[in-house]
Order: structure tokens, then C-alpha cells, then sequence
């Protein structure tokens, strides 16, 4: 996959925390422009935080999070919009508007911001949906007259519909067969190849994360535990690493558990 080392996201010891709760703990990561990673760990890591606290949505308790060397907490809301705008989301659940046909889905965010009209907008929408495999006809449906394999890639459609700069995706393959799996996994591989496209996935299918990454990151208690090559993953050496990949119900990621468990107990 193509790209070079600049970095395109970086957060420094960032910490995030609900009342007792410290959900992330000092998180160091680098995401490289034009390159693709992937996070990884067990329900409830933080995964989505993080993302959450990437896009701004969710304001962090410390350290520095930092996107082409800007730091979103201190923009003002104006800067922010544009900010936002240099993004594209796949959400895990589609998060489709069931009020609005694909094709509005798909050109929202422009058409919110007056940058095209509904003809352009309609015309756009079809491209991009042929450019994930479905039909020029999807585009007067209504989510609800679509698969879950559609709503997916309507959602991808949506994503990369403004040519961002940087793709964050939420559980790509969640809910979805593995023959619909591999669809979606070759579209975002198509997308990766761009050398003007980051991004930034988070999954617990690891035969996707194989297929769409150039690096692999693993959160646990808080924090970065492993970060390396893709090719690296099954020989790194890590035992958290070794356990979640090879889906072992003994290791340290199950004594960690039960400490939490007998603490709580």
C-alpha cells in the first residue's frame, strides 16, 4: 500500500475518563498520510472513544491529539466545521437518515453546506454508488429497502463522497456474512491504495484487518499495547496479541478479567 512516513494523526498520552471510570489511560499513536491502520481489542477498550475523540466529538481529559499538526480542541467552531469536513465516516451501524433516499444520504454533508446541487448531487451519488458496487437505481431508495450488505456500502459511498483526506471506519464488517465481508474488504482496499488516503479503522474481524491494513495497533486497559506491521501480527510476541488474534479463552486478556471480577466481588 502506497505512502510515506509524514504524520497524519497523532495523539500523545491522551486520557479520557467517566467519573471512576478511566477508560483510556495515556494513548500514543501515529497514523502515517497515505497509509491505513488498524485498531484493535476486546468490547469495551475504547475503541470508538477514540475516534470519537479524533473527530472532536468527545473532549479529552489530557494529553494531545494533533491531525495534520492542528490540534481540533483549540479551533474555533468555524474552523472546526471545515476541519470536519476533511473527514469521511463509516459508521458500524450504517447510520443511514431513514427519512432521506440514498442518494440525499450519500451527498448530506455537501448539500448541507451549499457546495452542490440536487441534479449534481443525484448524479454524484450514483457514481459513487457504482464505484461500491451497486446500482445507479439504489439511489431513489429508502434505507429500509436495503440489505445490510447495501447499507454498508451506501454508508462507504457516503464516506469517501467529498474526497477526504482521512477515512475513519467503525466496524466495517459487523453483522455482514463473510461472502459480503470480502466485498466491503475489497472496496476499502481500493480505497487505501489512494496515496492521498489515511485511515483509521477499528474492528474485531481480524480477517479484515488483515486484508486493509498496513499497521496494527492493539488497545488494552487504557492504553497502546502493540503497534507494529501487519506482517508482524502473528509473530510479535505479545500474549495479549497472540490471545485475541488466535480467539483463546486462556491468557492474560481472561486473568485480567477475573482480577476485575473477584475486585469487584
Amino acid at each position: 500500500m502506497s505512502g510515506n512516513s509524514e504524520a497524519k494523526i497523532t495523539l500523545s498520552g491522551v486520557c479520557k475518563g467517566f467519573e471512576d471510570n478511566e477508560v483510556l489511560r495515556g494513548v500514543d499513536l501515529q497514523v502515517n498520510q497515505g497509509k491505513s491502520l488498524v485498531l484493535f481489542g476486546t468490547s469495551g477498550s475504547g475503541k470508538s472513544l477514540l475516534l470519537k475523540c479524533i473527530l472532536g466529538l468527545v473532549p479529552i481529559d489530557s494529553g494531545r491529539i494533533e491531525v495534520n499538526g492542528v490540534n481540533p480542541a483549540e479551533l474555533s467552531d468555524r474552523e472546526r466545521q471545515v476541519f470536519v469536513d476533511r473527514f469521511g465516516m463509516l459508521f458500524q451501524y450504517g447510520g443511514l437518515f431513514d427519512s432521506l433516499r440514498v442518494w440525499e444520504n450519500i451527498t448530506f454533508k455537501l448539500r448541507q453546506a451549499g457546495e452542490i446541487g440536487s441534479a449534481e448531487a443525484r448524479e454524484l451519488a450514483e457514481e459513487k454508488l457504482v464505484a461500491v458496487g451497486l446500482g445507479r437505481d439504489v439511489a431513489t431508495l429508502f434505507p429500509a429497502e436495503l440489505s445490510g450488505g447495501m447499507q454498508k456500502r451506501v454508508g462507504l459511498a457516503r464516506a469517501i463522497v467529498g474526497n477526504p483526506e482521512i477515512v475513519f471506519l467503525d466496524e466495517p464488517t459487523a453483522g455482514l456474512d463473510p461472502i459480503l465481508s470480502n466485498m466491503i474488504n475489497a472496496l476499502i482496499v481500493d480505497l487505501v491504495q489512494k496515496p492521498t488516503v489515511t485511515v483509521l479503522a477499528i474492528t474485531s474481524d481480524m480477517n479484515s484487518a488483515r486484508q486493509i491494513s498496513d499497521r496494527m495497533a492493539m488497545l488494552h486497559d487504557g492504553k497502546i499495547i502493540w503497534d507494529g506491521p501487519t506482517s508482524e501480527l502473528d509473530t510479535c510476541g505479545n500474549p495479549y496479541v497472540h490471545q485475541f488474534v488466535n480467539k483463546l479463552g486462556e491468557g492474560p486478556i481472561q486473568t485480567v478479567v477475573e482480577s476485575a471480577e473477584l475486585g469487584a466481588a
